[in-house]
């Protein structure tokens, strides 16, 4: 494992790159203090290490691992599934070093710090979610084998990365990939176009996604509490019934209408 992390040489940042970090944050709090869980929130005000510019792993990590146990990791890039897995097993959070550019300021399709950093690491303050992660990495682990891992990425992308909770207050983001970025942030919650779902385990996993654009499709939890008893399953039915389902019926686009499917449409469900 030591060979698949890095260092962050927090020193080497430039002072441009730590005003690009401090204005992309300030821009998230303003638009996200009406749209993000109360989860997510909390724990940016919790990690206050966070503010002012890129965070020092060092620092987060003494306030993070006091809260849940976790700490972030520094790694050279994208890392394969069994590392990856291997590192949230074990309650550690692999995050790129790098910023994105001027130019990508609203929008960038592979994970930089601000994405890894800012986008995940707040709601590792919360229990409940911190369980969550861990039973994912742990989940993943047992289904190397199991050429499920397509279908297990896709119930990692609509909720940790886009997901969305349901409030008395109205739906609210807690999906990494919405949060740090402000057009996803604005379009996830107040656009017409994308889909907003109930969030059903065997839909989430028969749904595709894309990585280069903004979402058509959106997975509404209940609580933070309901993720955490769905990775608590036994996944072995359930691998078992995709194995089983057609094709074309365990791969659905992203903006297709399956039967059962329950669309949130001006505050209020609609079944199909």
């Amino acid at each position: 494992m030591q060979g698949n992390t890095a260092r962050q040489d927090w020193a080497k940042y430039t002072d441009a790159e730590h005003d690009r970090w401090r204005r992309m944050f300030e821009c998230q709090q303003e638009i996200l203090e009406d749209r993000a869980c109360t989860q997510f929130l909390n724990g940016l005000e919790e990690l206050g290490v966070m503010a002012r510019q890129i965070p020092d792993f060092k620092k987060l990590n003494a306030v993070l691992f006091a809260k849940t146990g976790w700490k972030v990791v520094a790694v050279p890039g994208l890392v394969d599934d069994a590392i990856f897995f291997e590192h949230l097993a074990k309650r550690e959070f692999p995050a790129t070093c790098f910023i994105r550019r001027e130019d990508q300021l609203e929008y960038i399709q592979e994970p930089d710090i601000f994405h890894d950093v800012y986008g995940h690491v707040p709601m590792l303050v919360d229990p409940i979610f911190a369980d969550y992660m861990q039973a994912y990495g742990k989940g993943g682990l047992r289904a190397l084998d199991s050429g499920m891992l397509p279908h297990l990425a896709r119930l990692y992308w609509y909720t940790v990365e886009f997901g969305l909770i349901q409030t008395s207050q109205g739906l609210r983001i807690y999906g990494s990939g919405i949060v740090s970025s402000k057009k996803e942030s604005i379009y996830a919650l107040g656009s017409t176009r994308p889909r907003r779902m109930r969030f059903d385990l065997v839909r989430v996993m028969k749904t595709r996604y894309r990585i280069d654009n903004l979402q058509k499709i959106y997975f509404i939890i209940r609580s933070i509490e309901e993720l955490m008893e769905i990775t608590l399953r036994d996944f072995g039915p359930i691998y078992a019934e995709l194995r089983e389902t057609p094709e074309e019926l365990k791969n659905l686009a992203p903006e297709r209408i399956a039967p059962g499917d329950e669309q949130y449409i001006g505050q209020r469900w609609i079944s199909w």
